[in-house]
């Protein structure tokens, strides 16, 4: 059997009411190398009546049906390795492709420059009614960028300027390592630094994928618990240490000053105890000094917001 160029990977959990919107995008493209591959991590709605039916009609769609639950990340990375694509595009079954050109653009990229590593694009955040609210786009048109370029202002404006999975393309031999299971809530930008250490960045300034906002999602569970801060922390510890950070050291303080203040911020929001909040900034940075720095981070956070619109636009 010849190996398409393009596997598309649906990673799915009680998605059914979404999953055929997914599909459908996907089997809309004008590029038609693909396979479309849905991993089901036991989903006990009608996700599985809906994959026999679209496998039958379609050869280009096969599915996987787990046996046990093993949880998102795992499901993420048993899709990369039951993959048989050169490229990996990630569609989760909640998402969409809003572009009918979308692969055939980044597939473009991709064969056009070895050294491109990671494809990313503007993107539609859509209702769960797929009623666009807004496009979101970090980069100021289209761009090739050396990927530890982007690794730096990832880090130093802390946001995830790449995108959500659906959003990417990236060749499959580069992300053979996986994701890393010991994330849950930004999982997917330490594996966008982890292939943008192998090469650039392409960013295309057009929505082609859709990323849905609703409320079953994974994701924005974890948002409403620690699990996002630890992530944040974790991110901070194995990255800004590199050889290749430019961030300097003042910025690099007030960067673990403002993570620090998150924890705060929980306390004050009621998401933590106020005991849990005191405990958890002394043992990161100490209570006290928290305080002294309290009132110059709230002075000079305002200007560094202005200082970052004019600059980036965002």
């Amino acid at each position: 059997m010849n190996k398409p160029k393009v596997s598309v990977c649906v990673p799915t959990y009680n998605y059914a009411s979404f999953l055929p919107e997914a599909i459908d995008s996907v089997l809309k493209q004008t590029f038609y190398d693909f396979e479309i591959l849905i991993v089901d991590d036991c989903s006990c709605d009608k996700t599985q009546d809906l994959l026999k039916e679209y496998a039958r009609r379609d050869k280009r769609i096969r599915f996987k049906i787990n046996s046990v639950n093993i949880g998102m990340v795992n499901n993420w990375n048993l899709c990369l390795t039951e993959a048989r694509g050169e490229y990996i595009k990630l569609v989760f079954a909640d998402d969409l492709l809003s572009s009918h050109e979308a692969l055939e653009k980044m597939v473009s990229l991709l064969d056009g420059d070895p050294d491109i590593a990671l494809v990313g694009s503007a993107r539609n955040l859509i209702d769960e009614q797929s009623r666009v609210i807004k496009v979101l786009a970090h980069f100021k048109g289209s761009v090739v960028l050396p990927g530890t370029t982007v690794i730096n202002r990832c880090l130093s404006e802390q946001k995830n300027l790449v995108g959500e999975p659906s959003v990417v393309m990236f060749r499959k031999r580069d992300a053979e390592r996986g994701f890393m299971s010991q994330y849950e809530q930004i999982v997917d930008l330490e594996m966008w630094f982890y292939l943008l250490e192998k090469g650039k960045f392409a960013f295309i300034d057009e929505p082609l994928s859709s990323f849905r906002i609703h409320s079953a999602q994974q994701t924005q569970k974890n948002t409403k618990s620690f699990t996002a801060l630890e992530d944040i922390f974790l991110l901070y510890d194995q990255y800004m240490k590199k050889h290749y950070i430019t961030i300097n050291a003042f910025h690099k303080k007030y960067i673990r000053y403002d993570n620090i203040y998150r924890i705060w911020k929980m306390y004050t929001t009621k998401q933590i105890s106020k005991e849990h909040a005191i405990e958890e900034i002394d043992a990161r940075f100490g209570h006290t000094q928290f305080l002294l720095l309290y009132p110059f981070y709230k002075i000079y956070k305002p200007f560094l917001k202005g200082y970052r619109k004019l600059r980036y636009g965002s």
